[in-house]
């Protein structure tokens, strides 16, 4: 499993198509991508590494607070795009990423795993939807986890 994460001064996302939108104010935009070989243990690895990563600085402006500590959102989103292979050629290969059978339970998991975390409902996406993402990053901070990597 491996997420992209930014803090974001505030996040949304839209399907104009589905007429759904979901917003979050100060906190983490995370994108998700899973492969065929994740398991429960990735999915619950990487929500507990995600709540308890010191990314938010505290009364002394050093990074040494975690979103939880400070009483921030979640809004996850999932892009199979992640797992884009540039290797070869000029168009990206997508040929690792899980298939919907595969990644929709992992991605549910990850959902209810980040709420149990965070003690709070999550914002979140629609799978395989045409999502329109906004966000403020805030520092910026961009940090990448790989649960196969443990980074």
């Amino acid at each position: 499993m491996r997420t992209v994460i930014q803090r974001v001064t505030n996040a949304s996302v839209a399907v104009p198509d589905e007429g759904y939108e979901s917003s979050i104010g100060g906190g983490l935009l995370v994108l998700a991508a899973f492969i065929d070989e994740d398991t429960d243990e990735d999915v619950f690895w990487t929500a507990k590494k995600i709540a308890a990563m010191r990314i938010f600085d505290d009364e002394s402006g050093v990074m040494n607070l975690s979103v939880r500590d400070v009483g921030g959102e979640i809004l996850a989103i999932s892009q199979f795009t992640l797992y884009a292979s540039t290797v070869k050629g000029n168009r990206p290969s997508y040929i690792k990423a899980a298939k919907p059978d595969v990644a929709v339970p992992l991605y549910e998991k990850f959902l209810a795993a980040l709420e149990t975390e965070l003690g709070k409902p999550v914002g979140r996406g629609i799978f395989g939807a045409d999502m329109k993402v906004s966000l403020l990053n805030d520092g910026p901070v961009t940090i990448i986890t790989d649960s196969k990597l443990k980074f």
